[in-house]
């Protein structure tokens, strides 16, 4: 009898483990892409001024750029920072293509972008500011930064795991304007 009870109590410890563990790496996401592809972001017309007497819309000014480098994932693509008309700050990544995980972020930080391992962890040390949720791990996707964003105080953007406190890529921005 008392051997049944241990074993019941070592089952439904084994049950409760994998269970957290499951949630907490979430590994089927390793196998599952989600792919955004958004449009560059342009001015919006007035919606009082007929559509044939409107001017074009202006494409953003791009005021920083860089290219996406590999950390604990392998990582590629562009990322674009964007002035738009009414001085609003967009953060574009362009033909992104890296592993989903759990909780990723985008963030524009100040740490410097280290090559291999040296860069996985630094990117939670200084000043950051996010720019929202991984909307996806492949394609194109425009990221709104909050109104005020000074961009003289950042230097890189990471996708950032915040559930492992790990980058899986960064890039160095290089100032355009």
């Amino acid at each position: 009898m008392k051997r049944k009870r241990v074993l019941t109590v070592v089952a439904a410890g084994l049950v409760v483990a994998v269970a957290a563990g499951l949630y907490w790496f979430q590994p089927w996401k390793l196998w599952v892409n989600e792919t955004v592809q958004e449009a560059l972001p342009v001015a919006q017309t007035s919606a009082q001024v007929p559509e044939s007497a409107a001017p074009a819309p202006k494409e953003p000014a791009i005021v920083a750029t860089g290219e996406l480098i590999s950390h604990e994932h392998a990582t590629s693509g562009g990322v674009r920072i964007l002035r738009a008309a009414d001085g609003s700050l967009v953060l574009r990544l362009e033909n992104l293509d890296t592993s989903n995980g759990p909780d990723l972020r985008v963030l524009l930080t100040d740490a410097p972008v280290l090559p291999g391992k040296d860069g996985w962890f630094v990117f939670d040390d200084g000043a950051q500011v996010s720019a929202g949720k991984l909307k996806g791990n492949k394609g194109s996707q425009n990221y709104t930064l909050p109104a005020g964003t000074d961009l003289a105080r950042y230097s890189s953007v990471t996708i950032w795991c915040d559930r492992f406190d790990v980058s899986f890529g960064a890039a160095e921005l290089t100032k355009t304007v």
